[in-house]
């Protein structure tokens, strides 16, 4: 019996080895033989290493050889930082901070002397938009809401996770370009419903915005938001690949499905400054909805203009709100020469956006959402320094529902089911377990905030200014952000000195 085990045992182990054997041989031809890769044509076999451990590095660096602050687009400490808030963990640490406090840009909060105590907080209030211009206005309760994301670019169960999570912390959810679905209503949450340069989900059968599918979606959200650009492509339009246009988001994007899903570069209605307030207006006037505008800042041509025509006009023309996307935001593919080389950064635009509000006379006709990598409290309370309403984070969230910075957004293969369509994957996106993550970390950051705000001696969040946080130049100083960026007021003081 020992014996033909042995034979049976040597027989398969033969059989393996040729098989091996042949597909060695299979890959040397085909190695030498092709004319694309030169090192495979020189080093058949072997050089196939090389791909693979290319391949893999990214992989091994994010997790054996990168240092807790080292990694992008968010390194390990920020990842963390999420993940703890989402979990309802806390944010406590132990023998000091691991934020070299030295490094250019760093930001550091004044702390009062006198903190605030319990018995003095005051609860930050909510803001409405659109009062007095839109006949529905609009009363939005949380600093920190979830910023455009779209059905399609985002899973199903991420869609509906994200939603029950608004609706548990009382923030806003943004649809993104793709489109209105069942998916963002499931959670009876405040919906933006954002109008992006394809009018998906509220275009006629030639591409154009709709009024009656405009009038048709006002009942069920309480914005409309028009989107100029977002900060990971200014100047080109979203891209979703034909393997991720399924039926259903074909049917609710109002396009073909299986086939790439292309947005112009630019609304082919709004040319000027002037079309888009009359664009603005219109659609205020048809719904009854506020209406605003998001757009990555490339320089200060556009909200002077902006802020000019309005003055001109008259202030029924103007954007309920602005939301200002930094260029360093990134939850949409992007061509890399877009997303790294263009649109001014956060840290930059958003003082020149709200200072040209209030150069202006209009900062309190305009709310202002700020956006672009702002995922931890201690950004989104810099945010609020410089002059911010609210906070709009997409790639927060994203962590918040298990996103591991896999890079695989755009191929539909996430492993965490966020960014896929792959039924296999979604599974592993338990939607009851993941909706408390989404709300506990929409609770946390405005938790945190608050706390920032009543160590800088503040009563509450809204009562940060730019005097409440330094920016770090060079190692070993910093400067007041109100030094870096004068209130208007304070600056034509100067110039007039």
């Amino acid at each position: 019996m020992s014996g033909m085990l042995g034979v049976v045992s040597y027989g398969l182990g033969t059989i393996v080895g040729f098989v091996i054997l042949a597909v060695l041989v299979f890959w040397f031809i085909q190695d030498v033989t092709q004319k694309k890769h030169a090192v495979l044509r020189n080093f058949p076999v072997v050089g196939r290493l090389r791909y693979f451990f290319e391949k893999q590095g990214e992989y091994f660096r994010q997790y054996l050889f990168m240092n807790d602050r080292e990694e992008l687009p968010f390194n390990r400490s920020a990842r963390s930082w999420v993940y703890r808030l989402a979990k309802a963990e806390g944010g406590i640490i132990g023998f000091g901070s691991t934020s070299n406090t030295n490094e250019p840009g760093s930001i550091l909060f004044v702390n009062a002397p006198y903190p605030v105590l319990d018995e003095d907080r005051l609860p930050t209030p909510a803001l409405v938009i659109g009062e007095g211009y839109a006949r529905e206005p609009f009363e939005a309760k949380s600093i920190v809401n979830i910023s455009g994301m779209s059905f399609g670019a985002i899973s199903a169960p991420a869609v509906r996770a994200l939603s029950h999570g608004a609706a548990l912390a009382g923030c806003w959810m943004d649809t993104g370009e793709g489109g209105l679905s069942p998916y963002h209503l499931e959670g009876g949450c405040d919906i933006i419903m954002q109008i992006g340069t394809a009018k998906y989900g509220i275009r006629d059968r030639d591409g154009n915005l709709s009024a009656e599918r405009a009038k048709e979606l006002a009942p069920q959200i309480k914005a409309f938001e028009i989107k100029l650009s977002q900060g990971a492509k200014p100047g080109k339009g979203g891209v979703l690949p034909a393997g991720k246009v399924t039926e259903e988001i074909a049917r609710i994007r109002g396009i073909p499905a299986h086939q790439d899903s292309i947005s112009p570069n630019r609304h082919r209605d709004i040319s000027n400054v002037n079309e888009l307030l009359d664009k603005i207006a219109w659609l205020r006037d048809l719904t009854g909805k506020p209406v605003g505008v998001k757009s990555a800042i490339g320089g200060w041509q556009f909200i002077n203009e902006l802020c000019e025509a309005i003055n001109r006009r008259g202030l029924e023309y103007a954007p309920d709100f602005l939301a200002v996307d930094g260029g360093e935001g990134g939850s949409g593919a992007a061509p890399q020469a877009l997303m790294d080389h263009m649109a001014l950064p956060i840290a930059e635009a958003l003082p020149r956006v709200v200072d040209a509000l209030i150069e202006s006379g209009l900062r309190q006709r305009v709310r202002v959402i700020a956006a672009g990598k702002l995922i931890t409290s201690a950004r989104a309370a810099w945010a609020l320094c410089v002059g911010a309403d609210f906070v709009n984070t997409a790639r927060g969230f994203m962590f918040s529902l298990g996103c591991i910075q896999a890079l695989r957004c755009h191929q539909n293969s996430c492993p965490t089911g966020v960014t896929t369509h792959d039924k296999r994957l979604q599974r592993g996106l338990v939607v009851e377990e993941k909706r408390l993550r989404v709300a506990q970390y929409a609770t946390g950051m405005n938790r945190e905030i608050d706390m920032i705000a009543h160590s800088c001696g503040c009563r509450q969040a809204r009562e940060l200014r730019r005097e409440h946080v330094r920016m770090v130049q060079s190692a070993g100083q910093s400067v007041a952000l109100n030094i870096l960026y004068p209130y208007p007021e304070a600056a034509s003081k100067l110039r007039a000195a």
